[in-house]
């Protein structure tokens, strides 16, 4: 695992249950990182490990696509199980549900 990745993990494993922080969120926090990069970590996770995901969005508040179509709806479904609400166009209110916005 790179240094980055590690540092990327610690700063997504501190998102509450119930909240969600971006992609660009997480790379600010996080400094020597870009979204792509925490998109990129969050796609190396291997199942098992106690890095909460499903709370990494993209700016629009929605869940992104992924290349093989596996873990939107289980995402989705993991964080409305936490309280997290989805508008008609499978947004989340950031201002509401943002946390290092």
């Amino acid at each position: 695992m790179t240094p980055i990745y590690e540092c990327i993990y610690a700063a997504v494993r501190e998102i509450p249950p119930g909240r969600v922080a971006t992609y660009g969120g997480i790379a600010r926090h996080v400094g020597a990182s870009t979204p792509r990069q925490v998109g990129y970590a969050m796609a190396a996770l291997h199942d098992g490990r106690d890095v909460p995901w499903h709370r990494v969005i993209n700016s629009r508040g929605e869940v992104s696509t992924r290349k093989s179509g596996y873990g939107a709806s289980e995402q989705r479904r993991l964080l409305e199980e936490e309280g997290v609400y989805f508008d008609r166009r499978g947004r989340v209110d950031l201002t509401k549900f943002g946390w290092l916005s």
